[in-house]
This record gives C-alpha cells, structure tokens and sequence, in this order.
C-alpha cells in the first residue's frame, strides 16, 4: 500500500506596515522689478532771467522679499549733464539731495516730494521766473543716491520723481538728454 502525504503550503500575510518620509524644500529666490516711463520730456523757453520747466516720471517697484527694497536715482555716466544737439550741454546742478535748492541758470536737477528737504509736494511748472522749488543735481553713476527704502513686499509700489531744467539765453537752442537709472534692490 502507497499512501501518500500532500502538504499544501499556504503563502502566510503578516499585517504590518511601513512607511518612510520624504522632505520636500522649494526655495523662492527673492525677485524684485522696476519700471518707469522711460521718457521725461519738457520745454524750456528761455529768458534773460532765466526760466524753469519740469515734469515728472513714475517709477514702480514689484518685490516678493519680505524685508523691502531700496530705490536709487543716478545718471547712467559718469557726468549727469545733459548733452544739447546740436551742441552745448546743462550741467546737473551743484544742490545736493541733503540740501536741495532752487535751480540755478543753465543747470537740471531732480526731487522726490516729501523725501528729506525736498518740498512737500510739485507741481508742473511752465517757464516760471518765479518757481520757488527746491531739487538737487542728478549724481553720476558711481554715486547711487537712494530715494526710498520699504520694508514689506511690495507690488507695483510707486515712486514719483520730477525733473527740472533752468534756462536763460546762454544756454543754446537744442534738444538735451542724459539717460537717468532707476536701481531698485531687494532686501
């Protein structure tokens, strides 16, 4: 007699589990931009005395940097004076952002309102003889001067900046630019 055993194995399930974790980073660089109307333009007709024209540019700064940013103004050269064409040239003038004055003949500058010693508020002025506003020479490029400095994100964070230019017969009859840089830096 044959007799025969059969074991049938059965595949054995412990429940357990396992488990295991991933980190996931993203790091959001700090992004800032800055943008202007890109041309400032005016008339001067000149007098005797001398007269001043101005008007203005809005500059407008994006930043996700929680800390700000700071805005600076400088000529894009070494020379801040506006170059005639056909020829001559008006200096920036010799006020500073700390002290800033009513222009002088023949010279441009710039102002913030309400920044500093600058007025509190401008207004476009026309060949005025008898403008009373205060602004400061434009400084070279390798002289930033900061305009404004904030301390939270910021979008589309805007900054009115007027330019002016003084002018009396001895400044020639031509068309004067000087290009003027915004630097807008996230904190």
């Amino acid at each position: 007699m044959l007799s025969a055993l059969v074991v049938v194995a059965a595949p054995v399930f412990v429940a357990q589990a396992l488990t295991d974790t991933s980190i996931v980073t993203v790091i959001v660089d700090k992004v800032i931009s800055v943008s202007s109307a890109n041309t400032v333009s005016f008339t001067v007709i000149p007098t005797t005395d001398g007269v001043l024209s101005n008007d203005s540019d809005i500059v407008t700064v994006s930043t996700n940097s929680t800390l700000g940013y700071n805005l600076s103004i400088s000529a894009s050269d070494a020379t801040a004076v506006l170059t005639g064409s056909p020829s001559g040239t008006i200096p920036a003038s010799a006020n500073t952002y700390a002290t800033p004055a009513v222009l002088a003949n023949n010279t441009w500058g710039y102002a913030v309102p309400s920044l500093g010693a600058f007025d509190a508020s401008y207004a476009t002025e026309t060949n005025s003889s008898t403008s009373t506003s205060k602004w400061a020479g434009m400084p070279i490029l390798a002289s930033l001067q900061n305009i404004k400095s904030t301390s939270s994100v910021a979008s589309g964070d805007t900054t009115t900046v007027w330019y002016a230019a003084k002018a009396n017969f001895s400044t020639p009859a031509g068309t004067f630019t000087d290009i003027v840089t915004y630097t807008a830096l996230a904190k």
